[in-house]
């Protein structure tokens, strides 16, 4: 009958592999009972229940319990230890999950809203200039109190430079659509070669935008809400921008005074900062390709000062090699994992 009902499955579309996952066997258990023509499973399963299992008195107790009006609104997480102090034991949190599972009662207890499970966006790689953006927007404060100027800023994940920038007095995705379209005519993007990757913002996440960088073959990207850590190039950039001494500590009395400020900013990040993740070249160096070259004369530097004075170097040369890939929200840090292994 088993085989028989595999045989039908896979009749209908499904594959083998899986139609031997829904029924408990593995594949290669299949194949020995078709050579040995077992003709049904095989499977003897257990002769005996288990030593430990619950008595059925036992299991009405852990239900009439999990049920009742005290307990009801609980967890077995906290219905276990209020029964321990009382000096009560029926049985373990995982044996009453078990049992509220198989009882179809395993549901959401609480008055609050239940928990959704929020995947990690998808893992992008770039290896040079205009492949992955990161966009954003933050609030600057204007003259009067609760009165805002909004920044958009967009920056190239491999190189940091940043390739787009606006300040408007408010928030919306036309804004966003304009700086996005300029930048990627200056910067020469073909259809099918950017991913732009930004938070769950409503700017972010209009139709148009949508619409508008479906048009052009941009593949659009999200963080996971109220997660900061998935847009990390753009927030960064941002605490770059207000934190810098020229920064004003109060407000901006207008909104010309605000572009000022953007616009030296600007030019100082992408023509004069020495980036550190980026092996201390601006950004502008390295998305235009400079950076091999200033980085390959500072390691001929460093290995002739080694060879000068060898006893003052204990370990090699600083290493000036230029960083080849950036990953936006990689989705496995092997590296830290084997280090807590450790």
């Amino acid at each position: 009958m088993i085989l028989g009902l595999i045989d039908e499955a896979v009749a209908g579309g499904a594959r083998q592999s899986r139609a031997c996952d829904v029924i408990g066997l593995d594949p290669r258990t299949l194949q020995r009972w078709r050579a040995q023509d077992i003709g049904d499973d095989g499977r003897a399963g257990p002769r005996h229940p288990p030593q430990n299992k619950l008595s059925a008195k036992e299991r009405a107790r852990v239900l009439e319990i999990a049920n009742a009006p005290r307990y009801r609104d609980l967890s077995p997480k906290q219905i276990v230890p209020i029964l321990a102090d009382e000096g009560i034991y029926i049985a373990s949190e995982s044996t009453f999950y078990r049992i509220l599972r198989e009882e179809k009662q395993l549901v959401h207890r609480a008055p609050s809203r239940l928990a959704t499970k929020r995947h990690r966006p998808e893992e992008y790689i770039a290896t040079g200039p205009n492949q992955v953006w990161s966009w954003d927007i933050t609030y600057m404060r204007g003259p009067v109190r609760g009165a805002f100027f909004y920044l958009y800023v967009a920056v190239d994940v491999w190189s940091r430079k940043l390739v787009a920038w606006t300040l408007e007095e408010s928030e919306s995705a036309e804004h966003a659509q304009a700086m996005l379209a300029a930048a990627c005519e200056r910067e020469g993007v073909r259809r099918d070669q950017l991913v732009i990757h930004s938070d769950n913002g409503a700017p972010m996440k209009a139709a148009t935008l949508l619409a508008f960088l479906q048009s052009l073959g941009i593949v659009p990207s999200f963080s996971r809400p109220s997660v900061s850590n998935d847009n990390p190039y753009s927030e960064a950039l941002f605490r770059t921008a207000k934190y810098r001494a020229q920064y004003p500590r109060t407000n901006f009395e207008s909104i010309e005074a605000a572009r000022r400020w953007a616009w030296w900013f600007v030019g100082w990040y992408n023509t004069e900062h020495r980036h550190s993740a980026i092996k201390f070249v601006t950004p502008q160096e390295r998305h235009a390709g400079e950076d091999v070259a200033i980085l390959a004369a500072r390691a001929a530097l460093y290995r002739a000062a080694r060879a000068k004075n060898p006893k003052r170097w204990t370990k090699g040369a600083r290493d000036w090699s230029p960083v080849e890939a950036v990953v936006l929200n990689p989705a496995l840090n092997t590296e830290k994992i084997a280090a807590d292994a450790a």
